[in-house]
């Protein structure tokens, strides 16, 4: 195995220093560093709370949701492998900075808004994986091979790590057997499209345009603009005393002071309806934007306007999440596991959704009894399946409650057995 990673190593293109002159307009390392030009950065973009909703919405129902591994048999039944380490890797422990949970809702929120995940793929010595480490999308350059057959991954270094080591300092090289690639919607062959580079780039845009409007407009108390007009022209004195005398006016505590107006000054009020700029209007308009460029439907993140079309009760909408918003990236994360982790079909590792999609108690419990046969119907479940599924420890099997006679207090002789219930001699 080690020798198989340094052939590797020696077949990728060599690591090489981004310096100024390599950096464009409109590449990551700019967007990195100006936010964008025509597309809002993810910490804009995360501060319109459509955006932030949505991201977490989807981030915590798969970070929630447990991945098991199961043992796929020639028939195609499948088993639950409980005993490998690498259930604690997916579901405990990335590595020991990474807590599964937070790991998940970082790989997916990169996908959400960068068009690509990555985490490196930690392996021992012999080539058993021991952990993950996500790593941000703006630090990944995927290139490929010269015969175009395969990826490896040219990775900045890490600048949260306050004191790096030279080797953490260093641009790292990595082949695609080690790093975990979860492209999104318009996979290329090396990037997916970035939602803040393309469908949020003008619904993003707009919506921080209209939030810090809004902010601002409440900052000056809701007063619109004004104007001074005067018949005849100021001279520099006059108009600095004016000046100085606006300025005693400015912030919430001097708002209520008034003003006094000599030498012919007239106040014009420059008046626009909040009716006519139609800023409500927009913004509710970019909540149902940016929520269709997630998938998410806006009742999910509060905006109740409009009904739903997925049907009524919590069942039916979580089963409509899963079918509508996660799917496509649920099988993402699990078609890049599989390839990378297992590379057989033997054994496939799956998310479990059952939370999500169960139904209340009483339509579960019907649809229980049915599936364990129910009228004379042929059962398609056993009672440890059932059992399972309700999260109940299994039932001691072969042996039979015993059955023991009452005991009487001392000083008391236990009553006759009456005649029909003795054995027959």
């Amino acid at each position: 195995m080690m020798m198989l990673r340094k052939a590797r190593e020696w077949l990728a293109p060599k690591a090489q220093t981004i310096d100024s002159a390599s950096v464009r307009r409109g590449d990551a390392v700019w967007e990195s560093l100006t936010g964008g030009f025509h597309s809002p950065s993810e910490t804009a973009a995360m501060r319109v709370t459509a955006v932030y909703a949505c991201v977490q919405l989807i981030t915590g129902a798969i970070s929630s949701m447990p991945m098991h591994v199961y043992a796929r048999a020639r028939d195609g039944d499948l088993s639950r492998d409980q005993s490998t380490p690498l259930w604690w890797i997916l579901n405990e422990e990335f590595s020991p900075r990474w807590p599964a949970a937070a790991g998940w809702s970082f790989l997916v929120a990169s996908k959400l808004l960068h068009g690509d995940a990555f985490a490196e793929i930690i392996r021992d010595r012999n080539g058993n994986i021991k952990g993950l480490m996500p790593i941000h999308p703006l630090r990944v350059e995927a290139i490929a091979s010269p015969d175009g057959w395969r990826l490896v991954y040219r990775v900045q270094p890490d600048i949260t790590i306050l004191s790096p080591t030279p080797e953490a300092q260093a641009v790292r090289t990595i082949d695609q057997d080690d790093m975990l690639h979860i492209p999104g919607f318009g996979y290329d062959g090396l990037r997916g499209v970035s939602a803040l580079r393309n469908s949020l780039s003008t619904a993003g845009t707009l919506a921080i345009s209209a939030q810090d409007f809004s902010a601002s407009f409440l900052k000056n108390l809701g007063r619109p603009d004004f104007a001074l007009t005067i018949p005849n022209n100021l001279d520099d004195a006059q108009f600095a005393r004016l000046q100085d005398s606006l300025d005693r006016h400015k912030g919430p505590m001097n708002s209520g002071k008034p003003m006094i107006l000599e030498g012919g000054l007239d106040i014009k009020t420059l008046t626009m309806p909040l009716e006519e700029m139609q800023l409500l209007e927009t913004r509710k308009f970019q909540v149902e934007e940016i929520c269709r460029a997630f998938g998410v439907p806006p009742f999910m993140i509060g905006h109740t306007e409009k009904t739903s079309s997925w049907g009524t009760g919590v069942a039916a909408m979580g089963a409509g999440f899963v079918r509508f918003a996660l799917r496509d990236h649920l099988n993402a994360f699990q078609n890049e596991i599989n390839r990378k982790f297992f590379r057989t079909a033997s054994r496939v590792a799956e998310f479990d959704t059952a939370e999500l999609e169960r139904a209340d108690l009483g339509v579960m419990m019907t649809a229980l009894r049915t599936a364990l046969g129910r009228a004379g119907e042929a059962p398609i479940m056993s009672i440890e399946e059932v059992r399972t599924m309700l999260r109940l420890p299994k039932q001691i099997t072969g042996t039979a409650p015993v059955q023991t006679a009452p005991t009487a207090p001392d000083g008391v002789q236990p009553p006759e057995t009456d005649a029909e219930d003795k054995p027959n001699e």
